[in-house]
């Protein structure tokens, strides 16, 4: 009887670590968001039609879930981030990583940059967040800590959980 139970629990043990979101990092986005945690999504995101490589940014202060999907291009790579409230793009190639509106080609899918959620300023101010190319992981963490400075009235997102 033992052993059956033993069975048991270690195979729903096995069951919820497998069913659980990888956990990729963590840090502090020096927002009212508070600190984030990035983890590998479960399924992977479709993009025009194409299969993306996607990540799920959760924040201590906030129930928002922010998708970042990554799509390679020939000359660069496209960070489609994905929000209840606003969806932009980072782009990094050879010569900066920067956000960018959505372009038009993802409007077929449903995604476009709304103008009333997005911040000016702050958008102007990460036109270029870092010179040249960054990797996967690094510019997932600047995504993470960056993009929240990017929504209009941040207080509207922010609730203590």
């Amino acid at each position: 009887m033992k052993r059956i139970i033993t069975s048991v629990v270690l195979c729903i043990l096995v069951c919820t670590a497998s069913l659980a979101q990888k956990l990729v990092a963590e840090g502090k986005s020096y927002t009212a968001f508070g600190d984030y945690k990035i983890a590998l999504a479960d399924n992977p995101f479709f993009v025009k039609g194409e299969e993306c490589k996607a990540y799920v940014i959760s924040y201590e202060n906030s129930p928002m879930k922010v998708t970042v999907a990554l799509c390679k291009d020939r000359k660069c790579r496209k960070y489609v981030v994905i929000s209840d409230k606003l969806s932009v793009q980072y782009v990094c190639n050879a010569n900066y990583f920067g956000v960018e509106k959505l372009d038009r080609e993802f409007e077929k899918d449903g995604y476009k940059t709304s103008d009333s959620a997005l911040d000016r300023s702050a958008y102007f101010h990460q036109k270029v967040l870092t010179p040249g190319r960054r990797s996967e992981l690094e510019a997932t963490q600047l995504i993470a800590a960056f993009f929240p400075l990017l929504i209009n009235n941040t207080n509207e997102e922010v609730a203590l959980r």
